[in-house]
């Protein structure tokens, strides 16, 4: 419970305008993109590293746990403040502090949004390569906690390829720093750990990231099919083929005609499914990769095969694409998006099973996802008013999971384990594995006050360790 004398406190130090404390302001703060709610007691709004230290020291005096949270833009329950108290959001800390391209790197505070770095320097055919499809909402901060990926980590990887050094606040106050521009920095990667630690560890307020040059060409292509399983065969034939495009992105029918509706992309309204391919690299090995690619396609019984004309052509399948769960909206009261990965060899089976668990439930289930690198993305429509239909929805989701843990996939691939996944942890990991990382949690944080309830188990299942008492929890419904 967060006593008057705190509040007090967090409102000398903010002023009137850095905080929020008022029941129809808090409202606002109870949710992500998640189906999971709980709200804060305080919000603040630091504007420095030295507001962020202060604030945490506040918390620590009176015991009061604590959540950062970014644009609010997570799948999986990460900003939702599970033992109420206080959140932290980085939104005003939103500058660009340095770019350094002779060497190719930038440093910025958590609030940065992620295209925003990309704007920053395209002009000069720079550009940050980890692209989420929020990436025009979601904020550095969130992406190092969630080690977010993209329609093109098959060829650049997640946030932490691209992180290189993290100035952080330690649940005691402490301000440390880990990494630098330099790269390959020797002792632990306290860097690596943190990124993808999901906000349980310490709050970010400095980010070193790698910028790219942008490559000499481009090409998109579209390959549509009849059956979603020959589109599934395709992603894995072309791995066979030690072909690696930047993206391989599958949409399955229910989810184009919902996105064509919305966005007019071009794509097909009778398709069963269409993969979103592309490269990029030097001329000719681009243009050789397009013919080897469009051989797989065709081997896998596409029929059609279509390579973008233009920057504008392509930049509208693009669309089409991330304004994907926009397109959702319109079409259903509510959704839940999944995020599990398998093999790609069984992706093709896994959208059979898919398709049975929405039969099971009576739930429209609609597929997108990362293919090139088995990060499935399944939404499951449903109605919040309907009696029953959330718990439906969640169970569906719980049981697609499930299998891509059994044919030998994660429960995650981009949006982090929350509050969502955490009591499926224990079906991945050993019960000497979760031992380790609840140590690493106690090093860092042995109050359990730095986004409590997130990652590990809370006390369901028969291997569960169990973390502390989410004392002065605020209700989730």
């Amino acid at each position: 419970m967060l006593s008057p004398e705190a509040k007090k406190k967090l409102a000398a130090l903010l002023g009137p305008r850095g905080y929020l404390d008022r029941p129809e302001d808090l409202s606002l703060y109870e949710y992500d993109g998640s189906v999971d709610k709980a709200r804060p007691e305080m919000v603040v709004f630091p504007r420095s590293t030295e507001d962020v230290v202060a604030i945490v020291k506040i918390a620590r005096e009176h015991g009061v746990p604590l959540v950062g949270r970014g644009a609010g833009t997570g799948l999986s329950g990460g900003a939702i403040p599970r033992a109420g108290g206080i959140t932290v959001g980085f939104a005003r800390m939103n500058r660009i502090l340095e770019i350094d391209l002779e060497n190719e790197r930038a440093v910025v505070q958590p609030g940065v949004v992620n295209l925003d770095i990309t704007l920053a320097v395209q002009a000069r055919n720079y550009f940050y390569a980890p692209d989420p499809s929020s990436q025009r909402a979601c904020t550095i901060g969130g992406n190092v906690a969630e080690n977010a990926g993209g329609p093109h980590t098959l060829a650049y990887g997640v946030t932490t390829n691209h992180v290189l050094g993290l100035e952080f606040v330690l649940p005691d106050g402490g301000l440390h720093n880990t990494g630098g521009k330099e790269g390959d920095l020797p002792g632990y990667d306290l860097t690596g750990l943190l990124t993808g630690s999901e906000g349980t560890l310490a709050l970010v307020t400095k980010v070193i990231v790698r910028l790219m040059r942008q490559p000499e060409m481009v090409k998109t292509i579209l390959a549509i099919y009849n059956a979603a399983e020959d589109c599934g065969r395709t992603v894995a034939e072309i791995t066979a083929r030690a072909i690696t495009p930047v993206a391989v992105e599958m949409l399955d029918g229910v989810m184009l005609r919902m996105v064509e509706e919305a966005t007019h992309a071009g794509f097909p309204m009778d398709a069963a499914a269409v993969l979103l391919i592309e490269l990029e690299g030097l001329r000719e090995a681009v243009e050789e990769q397009v013919e080897q690619i469009r051989e797989v396609c065709q081997e896998c019984r596409a029929r059609e095969f279509r390579v973008a004309r233009s920057a504008e052509e392509r930049e509208l399948l693009w669309k089409g694409r991330k304004n994907a769960f926009g397109a959702v909206g319109r079409v259903s009261p509510s959704y839940y998006v999944q995020d599990g990965v398998v093999p790609r060899t069984q992706i093709a089976p896994t959208l059979g099973v898919i398709g049975k668990v929405g039969e099971k439930y009576g739930l429209t289930i609609s597929n997108i996802f990362h293919a090139g690198d088995g990060n499935l993305h399944p939404i499951i429509l449903f109605d919040t008013h309907r009696p029953g239909d959330l718990e439906k929805a969640k169970n569906a989701g719980e049981e697609i999971l499930r299998h891509c843990i059994d044919v030998g996939g994660s429960i995650t691939g981009e949006h982090g384990v929350g509050m969502e996944k955490n009591e499926l942890m224990d079906r991945l990991f050993s019960s000497d594995s979760l031992d380790m990382i609840r140590n690493f949690k106690l090093l860092f944080d042995p109050e359990n006050r730095l986004n409590p309830g997130k990652v590990l188990p809370t006390g369901k299942g028969c291997l569960e360790i169990r973390q502390f008492a989410l004392t002065g929890a605020a209700p989730i419904y």
